[in-house]
């Protein structure tokens, strides 16, 4: 029997799907630090040295990406880094301000690397 295939969502509401899923990335873990009785294992050095090889090796390639993308998608990232920073009248979180001052600083990398048509 062959799986079924998923449906094609409209991009815009992809793109509302793949925001709220970021909006909630933390939830499960926070939830669980506040659960006795839920063990959440510290990563071993091994593990810890993998993630940071995969994440260097998405960030090259989400540059990759953007350098050949459209301008309306580096645009995109640049919204979406602001969306993510906090306004000027909340709480500023030093993990969500280095976010997104990374993400741009990704777009203007990917900048640098495209080529002439």
């Amino acid at each position: 029997m062959m799986p079924e295939a998923e449906p094609v969502l409209d991009p815009a509401k992809a793109l509302m799907q793949a925001v709220s899923r970021w909006e909630n990335e933390g939830g499960s873990i926070m939830s669980a630090t506040y659960h006795p009785g839920v063990d959440i294992p510290d990563l071993t050095n091994v593990e810890i040295v993998h993630l940071r090889v995969r994440l260097i090796a998405l960030e090259n390639l989400i540059i990759a990406v953007l350098a050949e993308g459209s301008d309306q998608q580096r645009q995109l990232a640049r919204d979406m880094a602001a969306y993510i920073s906090p306004a000027s009248s909340l709480t500023h979180h030093l993990l969500t301000v280095k976010a997104a001052e990374h993400m741009t600083d990704l777009v203007n990398r990917a900048v640098q690397f495209r080529t002439v048509r």
